[in-house]
């Protein structure tokens, strides 16, 4: 009971409280820290599925999240700055509520000591369990550019920061209902800073930023007044987000410990292909392959992943062509990869939170 401050002599008196806090920490007799594991998500109905992906629109996605995010933004620079501000700007415009915080710090790198940011949104920050989508959104230093072109890396990692935008925003009315409901199970949105590479990649010259918050969310109590858990401990699975918006992308099984969300994620994509609403896309399954193992890649899950988080890594195998190089740009992405990996990821989040969309129009018609 030590998570609410509650002494033994307190308790006594109180053995009603005692067993409220009991039952809310050990739901169903398994503590809260193990809901995880035995989680079930809601399949939602068609006539659901068609009402969530009304709200979503590639076309101002493009206008309003993709085409401020594609500068160069690689730490301490202007651009980055403006990306920060932007991203922030969005979620707190949002009628969800997100809670924006930043983890700011300073670390040491090849090219001496430089600031980073992490933005971290959370819906419900008074849950105990998350689910956590993250991406980074620093853009990789060069040195010299090439014909005077900066690199602005869209597939790494514009488009997923653009992606979780969207994804924010077409559901912010479902998301907002989710988080009256006092769920003890939230979203979670993480924006990493200084993913890439200086100069070589290294263990230090890496993962500035997630290696950053990993060590500091294992060192914060969740619940703040509970000193044996940590945040890391609220993350019910990590979905890290990376190199998308090349066509044809092939998402293989990195981690056993969650296969059953990954074919999950190839249901979801069945599913909305025989409803007809995913563009080209000619087979029932295009992106998500549970059964083909797919080797480790250095991430910004890895620092998590080495505290025990659970990780569902999508990253495409092989990596676009593009990868790292200036032809990373706008004019090679593939707008029907997005549009269709957006309303994917939005159904994928919806039944895994467990909520169920209402048709306005019905709704009020109904009255």
């Amino acid at each position: 009971m030590a998570e609410w401050g509650l002494g033994s002599s307190l308790i006594r008196f109180f053995p009603t409280i005692a067993i409220l806090v009991t039952f809310i920490h050990c739901s169903n007799g398994v503590p809260w820290t193990q809901e995880k594991f035995h989680h079930q998500a809601v399949t939602l109905t068609p006539d659901e599925v068609r009402t969530a992906l009304s709200h979503t629109d590639l076309t101002q996605m493009w206008q309003r999240d993709l085409g401020p995010l594609l500068v160069a933004r690689y730490p301490g620079s202007p651009g980055s700055q403006a990306v920060q501000q932007h991203i922030k700007t969005t979620l707190k415009s949002l009628g969800a509520g997100w809670e924006v915080t930043e983890d700011r710090f300073i670390s040491q790198t090849p090219y001496g000591p430089l600031p980073f940011t992490n933005l971290i949104a959370t819906l419900n920050p008074s849950a105990m369990r998350r689910l956590v989508l993250a991406c980074h959104y620093d853009s990789k230093y060069y040195a010299l550019q090439w014909h005077g072109i900066e690199f602005l890396g869209a597939t790494d990692s514009a488009v997923p920061c653009a992606m979780m935008l969207e994804l924010a925003r077409a559901l912010d009315g479902e998301l907002k209902t989710q988080k009256a409901s006092f769920a003890n199970l939230t979203l979670q949105l993480i924006f990493f800073d200084g993913e890439e590479a200086f100069i070589h990649w290294s263990p230090l010259d890496s993962l500035y930023g997630s290696r950053h918050l990993a060590h500091k969310m294992e060192n914060t109590p969740h619940p703040s007044e509970d000193k044996d858990t940590n945040q890391l401990d609220g993350i019910d699975m990590f979905v890290l987000l990376d190199l998308i918006g090349s066509p044809s992308p092939r998402f293989g099984n990195h981690f056993p410990a969650t296969t059953y969300w990954l074919s999950r994620l190839q249901s979801i994509e069945k599913r909305l292909h025989f409803m007809n609403q995913l563009e080209n896309h000619p087979d029932s399954v295009e992106y998500f392959w549970p059964d083909r193992h797919a080797s480790s890649i250095d991430d910004d899950h890895v620092p998590f992943l080495s505290r025990g988080v659970r990780i569902l890594h999508l990253i495409p195998s092989p990596f676009p062509v593009v990868w790292h190089t200036f032809n990373d740009n706008e004019q090679n992405l593939d707008r029907p990869t997005i549009a269709n990996l957006n309303k994917i990821l939005q159904i994928f989040v919806l039944e895994y939170l467990n909520i169920r969309p209402v048709n306005t129009t019905d709704e009020v018609a109904s009255k």
